[in-house]
């Protein structure tokens, strides 16, 4: 099949789903009020709680959830044949992510924006409020540890890309600075001095890379791990527009243009996609991914699909910054069905390479050799890229090659494929970046609260000690697991750790939507996906369990696993007490339907 058809589809798919199952939660799920006052407002400080242009705060949004996820996941799943991923996305982006961001950034900006686990305390109850603090918090140690590894591998002894993504940091300043004090309100015009200049590193790296400048951008891993926490520990206490909403905001341009790129370049080119529908992978014993096609699609596809760690960012960074109720589909529907679109990118990028070629670059060159499958393209795109890209697991290196392989189908483009190469490892880069240091950020407002129950002056957020010491604490901790070695083993927990976080947003989600509406069709939207999403964890967390960790005797990942899943069933079964109780009571459900559409005629009329 030729690839435009997947574009075509995924695009009409998503437009059709933003207007009209986006609107419907929008005008009669949540009955947003753009007459509500936001935190941003009510607690304006200069610091976590500014109020901010909703495309800058779309950017910010969309440059933090949009990490590895997108981009790695749907090339490992593409193991199981091109069609498994591509429904996983739609279906998955349009009724579960999608509705999950919205409902979680909805919720944040009706709690004061509160972070998820102070949202489950007040919703569900105290015992959930303790069982989310740690599990949202185990969460977001192992999610910062794992995507940093990866910014480390296409970073290390890399001058071309260390230097580009180390000039976004002192840009973003700049144009913070700019848009505060030298030209408040100019957003299109910062935005393009900052594009600009971002363009402008980008172009200036192959240079670096050939001069004499170049040591001074060489790193080892071990410096980069040193360096990755350190940033963190600043972009998390620092004032918000002063690094880190910038930095996403104009990172956000290089990932859109570069997805807009690779999506005219697989129009252009209109490639045929090499991988089959489906593959006989799809009933287990994978070389990339051992288990079947259920539950392990829906695990690997996290980011781009549904994904839990967007739920810290809708109920943490987000929420302070939005200016008004009005953004919250465009911000939290909006911004995850671009990532859907983003991740269906990725999956073409994987799936047009020669199947023989994606399998080699994919797995050992040992266990390669035990599938009785041979290389095509591969060897002449390792010689004009420069360097060997067999052998090279992970998703990371793939994408890469597949970009550069459509790109460099362009007439007139073909010499350019090791640019198109460097470029799109550096372009992964920046996009996980961006996530690391808005989740090391959320991070710190978890720790901040769970701190403030012994000290409470810690639950003030801009209380400048309890900011530092709580972005110190998160940095420090993260940085041991990446510095220490062992996140090989952390690694593969991210998939099921993120999946069972976005259960638990959307058992929250459902509490908030039966008590604001008084209507359990409406709870559904939030319901149906949370049983769906929790049952395929659990039973990938238990294939794992038996099958991987404990034959290997990786007790670190038995521990973590086994706390997830008890901590999340406990809220599980506390949510289910609340839910009865709620809808026992049917004088007061009839009250709250009657309310909420008394609200949404007054909003329609307006």
């Amino acid at each position: 099949m030729h690839a435009l058809y997947l574009v075509i589809a995924a695009a009409c798919v998503l437009i059709i789903g933003y207007r009209l199952y986006g609107t419907f939660l929008a005008t009669k799920v949540l009955a947003i009020n753009p007459a509500i006052q936001t935190p941003a407002h009510k607690y304006e400080d200069g610091h976590d709680f500014v109020p901010t242009n909703h495309w800058v705060t779309f950017g910010h949004h969309f440059a933090a959830i949009a990490a590895a996820g997108p981009l790695v996941g749907p090339v490992l799943a593409a193991q199981f044949g091109y069609l498994p991923g591509a429904l996983w996305i739609l279906i998955g982006g349009v009724l579960g992510g999608a509705v999950h961001d919205m409902v979680v950034l909805f919720a944040s900006i009706r709690h004061d924006g509160q972070s998820l686990a102070q949202i489950a305390k007040k919703e569900i109850g105290p015992v959930t409020g303790v069982a989310a603090s740690i599990a949202v918090l185990f969460v977001l140690l192992i999610t910062m540890a794992g995507l940093s590894i990866v910014i480390v591998n296409a970073l290390k002894h890399n001058p071309w890309g260390t230097f580009t993504v180390s000039m976004t940091i002192p840009i973003a300043i700049f144009i913070g600075i700019y848009m505060r004090f030298l030209r408040p309100g100019k957003l299109a015009e910062a935005s393009i001095i900052g594009v600009g200049l971002i363009l402008l590193a980008v172009a200036l790296g192959p240079l670096v890379q050939n001069s004499a400048l170049a040591p001074y951008f060489n790193y080892s891993d071990k410096v980069i791990e040193l360096a990755l926490p350190i940033y963190a520990f600043f972009a998390a206490a620092l004032p918000v527009w002063f690094l880190l909403a910038p930095r996403d905001y104009l990172s956000s341009y290089l990932k859109l243009g570069t997805i807009g790129a690779l999506a005219l370049g697989i129009i252009f080119v209109n490639p045929i996609l090499q991988m089959p529908p489906v593959t006989k992978f799809v009933n287990g014993g994978g070389p990339i991914i051992a288990g079947k096609v259920w539950p392990f699609v829906f695990i690997t596809i996290a980011c781009g699909a549904i994904s839990g760690f967007h739920s810290l960012i809708a109920a943490g960074t987000t929420p302070k910054m939005l200016d008004s109720e009005k953004d919250i589909q465009l911000v939290g529907f909006g911004g995850m069905l671009i990532e859907s679109f983003v991740a269906m990118m990725a999956l073409i990028a994987a799936t047009v390479l020669p199947v023989g070629d994606y399998f080699a670059i994919n797995t050992a060159p040992q266990v390669f050799a035990t599938l009785g499958m041979q290389v095509d393209k591969l060897p002449m795109l390792s010689q004009l890229i420069g360097q060997d890209v067999a052998g090279r697991p992970g998703g990371a290196v793939s994408l890469a090659v597949g970009m550069s392989y459509v790109f460099s189908s362009i007439p007139g483009l073909t010499g350019l494929i090791a640019y198109w190469y460097q470029f799109a490892i550096m372009f992964e880069a920046v996009f996980i970046l961006t996530a690391v240091d808005a989740g090391t950020r959320s991070a710190r407002y978890v720790v901040q609260d769970m701190i403030g129950v012994v000290i409470p002056k810690f639950k003030q957020i801009n209380w400048m000690p309890g900011a530092l010491i709580s972005a110190a604490l998160v940095s420090v901790t993260w940085g041991y697991m990446l510095y220490g070695g062992d996140i090989s083993t952390v690694w593969p927990l991210f998939g099921v750790s993120n999946q069972l976080l976005a259960s638990l947003a959307m058992v929250v989600g459902t509490t908030l939507i039966l008590k604001n509406t008084g209507r359990i069709a409406y709870a559904l939207t939030t319901f149906i996906p949370f049983v769906f999403l929790f049952i395929t964890t659990l039973d990938a967390s238990y294939f794992n369990l038996t099958h991987v960790y404990i034959p290997k005797a990786m007790w670190t990942n038995v521990f973590i696993s086994v706390l997830l899943a008890v901590l999340c069933l406990l809220i599980v079964f506390d949510a289910a007490r609340k839910w009865i109780t709620i809808i026992k009571d049917q004088k007061g459900m009839n009250e709250r339907r009657l309310e909420h559409e008394k609200v949404v005629q007054e909003l329609a009329a307006k």
